[in-house]
């Protein structure tokens, strides 16, 4: 019996023997293996990002690989290859949760392609230094690097596809910083924009990632079920290009959504499996989100004992590697189990925990610092355009003013007349330019009116008074996008009438402040018509809407009405009616003229000339109707009907 077991034993050990030395051949061979291929890298000497993850393809994801072109780049003085595969080691080490060598490794990546003017490289690394950060939920540092990344990005002269990647990132994870400080509709703003950059790329991998981002907008706004049907469209793209990880984000938080929808058993059915793939990919943000979402599903089921062991393994992961947020959700999580349980003190002191690590995430002075950067951002970008344009302009008078000399010169030895015609049209084109521009800067200064801006602010301020803080926010945020539409619509000279709509109502959202919000102001659209597709001057309904408030609806006691409708009565014209049912214009007239400080209107007729301009180059020209309704000979408001062409001479229709 001892000879047999002796024989068992001896067979055992020679084969563990044999698989061994298997693995490590096989291992050795895969060596050498990347070792050609890494020479054969260096040797083509690629210049671009892309060009270079393509021929790593799936190595990169193998750090002795990557540390092994590092090694070689770096001896063969090959300056993309070293980024790169620092930038790659950098992303792996964040994978792991090992910040600190993360952060280090990009950093050198960023220096080096900084110090050798490798601008996409640079870009790269600032956007996964900023990724670092956010997971960390170190909001400024995360901000900084994405905005610099995306400020790099964007002055390029020339966007290649690498380019709109990057440019995608930094919107996706400057996306994921309004996300985390609660400021939603930025976030969903950011999501968006990044999400048409991918779209536009046919990108998978960034499709999954805003898609999953876009659905945790709905979730923090408690649409649940919107929420559900972007994790699933996010998680199919993920089955699509076979990402583990993306799985892992996906089902954990579709499994989140089930806690919420009082599913717990479906909830347990999707997170169960993640949490084994989870610890195979190492990657501790995921691990501690799975333990955590796990232990809340069988807290809902009952499960006390379990809940608790995964909620404090969840929390241990996340406190040994510094989780901020998951650490904050596990202690809500166990102050809930607690409080069910009859702990009550411990309960408290774990909510008061979570409550304080959620505030050093979404604290004033991050949310202040990050709405200023954004401003900044957004100020110096309307500088450069201004720049820009200046330059142009500069540029183009000085291209003008040699084509004019040339041509007098010439013209005026040969064709005396041709001459006289020809500097009659040009000063005749010139002197209509110039009338556009005068034009459009009087409507802006019309529209940015002080008195409007002053007194809106001014209504804000009573809100902030009261102590309305909600009000004060709201009516703060539709100012600020009514402003920046405002200042948008000037350097375009039109828009879709959908845009010209939203921003008409902002415009009296804020006013219908100065009203104690008397009017009932609504707009509405016939089904038949895409109002996307009809082009219009910018902010050219705004001096209707302001006649009918301060001349028609102002003097008016009580049950204030405006409404705009949309209609197309023929294929010609697109019909726009503004209708309020104030005093009407003969009783607005004698109360002006009482009045000893007269307001002047000058709108209107800016207005006109502006259409009349606009569609110059229309089929038919504009037409424009101001009538008084009347009901039994008592006049019943005003009625102002814009009938929009939408064919131009040569044919393209816009509507």
């Amino acid at each position: 019996m001892t000879l047999k077991i002796l024989s068992y034993t001896n067979s055992s050990i020679t084969f563990l023997l044999l698989l061994c030395t298997i693995v490590l051949a096989q291992a050795q061979k895969g060596k050498q293996n990347f070792n050609v291929l890494a020479d054969s890298i260096i040797k083509v000497n690629h210049k671009s990002y892309s060009a270079l993850e393509y021929a790593i393809y799936k190595n990169k994801y193998d750090t002795t690989k990557m540390r092994t072109l590092l090694q070689k780049s770096i001896a063969a003085n090959y300056t993309e290859g070293e980024v790169f595969a620092n930038i790659v080691l950098g992303n792996q080490y964040r994978n792991k949760s090992l910040f600190e060598k993360a952060q280090k490794t990009l950093e050198q990546a960023y220096k080096t392609s900084k110090e050798n003017n490798l601008v996409k490289y640079e870009i790269v690394s600032l956007n996964m230094l900023g990724v670092v950060a956010r997971r960390q939920d170190k909001i400024r540092p995360a901000l900084d690097y994405h905005q610099d990344a995306l400020a790099l990005a964007e002055s390029q002269p020339k966007k290649t596809k690498s380019l709109q990647k990057s440019i995608a990132v930094s919107h996706n994870s400057m996306g994921n910083i309004y996300l985390s400080i609660r400021q939603y509709d930025y976030a969903l703003n950011e999501f968006k924009k990044s999400l048409a950059l991918e779209i536009a790329a046919d990108n998978e991998l960034g499709l999954a990632i805003n898609y999953h981002n876009i659905g945790a907008v709905y979730e923090a706004h408690d649409k649940l079920d919107d929420a559900l049907e972007s994790y699933f469209k996010s998680l199919e793209y993920n089955e699509n290009i076979d990402s583990d990880i993306g799985r892992i984000i996906c089902k954990n938080s579709i499994g989140g959504v089930y806690v919420k929808q009082n599913k717990p058993e479906a909830a347990l059915e999707i997170i169960e499996p993640t949490i084994a793939l989870a610890e195979e990919k190492g990657d501790k943000f995921y691990i501690a989100s799975a333990y955590i979402t796990l232990g809340w599903a069988q807290s809902q089921l009952g499960k006390n004992k379990l809940s608790k062991a995964n909620l404090e393994k969840g929390l241990a992961v996340a406190e040994d590697y510094n989780l901020i947020s998951s650490v904050a959700s596990a202690n809500k999580q166990l102050s809930k189990l607690n409080e069910k349980l009859g702990y009550s003190s411990l309960a408290l002191k774990q909510y008061q925990t979570a409550v304080s690590l959620e505030q050093s995430i979404i604290n004033k002075e991050n949310a202040q610092y990050v709405n200023s950067v954004r401003f900044e951002y957004e100020t110096e970008k309307k500088n450069n355009q201004i720049k820009f344009l200046a330059k142009q302009n500069e540029l183009a008078n000085l291209k003008l003013d040699k084509n004019r000399k040339t041509a007098f010169t010439t013209i005026v030895a040969l064709f005396f007349l041709v001459a006289v015609l020809f500097f009659f049209n040009r000063h005749k084109r010139l002197k209509n330019e110039k009338k556009i521009l005068t034009l459009e800067q009087d409507m802006l200064r019309s529209q940015m009116n002080p008195h409007f801006i002053f007194n809106s602010l001014n209504s804000i301020k009573l809100y902030i008074i009261n102590n309305e803080k909600e009000n004060a926010v709201y009516y703060l945020n539709k100012f600020s996008k009514l402003i920046r539409k405002i200042l948008i619509a000037s350097t375009e000279k039109e828009i879709s009438l959908a845009e010209e709509l939203e921003t008409m109502d902002l415009y009296m959202n804020i006013e219908n402040i100065r009203f104690s919000n008397q009017i009932k102001y609504s707009h509405s659209v016939d089904k038949d018509i895409n109002i996307e597709s009809i082009k219009v001057p910018s902010l050219v309904l705004q001096p209707f809407l302001e006649n009918a408030l301060w001349h028609g609806l102002s003097s008016k006691k009580e049950d204030k009405i405006m409404t705009i409708h949309v209609s197309k009565k023929t294929s010609e014209f697109v019909t726009i009616s503004i209708t309020d049912n104030g005093i009407g214009r003969k009783a607005a007239a004698k109360i002006k003229e009482k009045k000893l400080l007269k307001r002047k209107s000058v709108g209107i007729g800016l207005t006109k000339q502006r259409l009349e301009y606009f569609y110059k180059n229309y089929t038919n020209s504009y037409k424009l109707y101001i009538e008084d309704l009347y009901k039994d000979n008592t006049p019943t408001g005003t009625k102002v009907t814009i009938e929009v062409p939408v064919k131009e001479i040569h044919g393209l229709k816009t509507a």
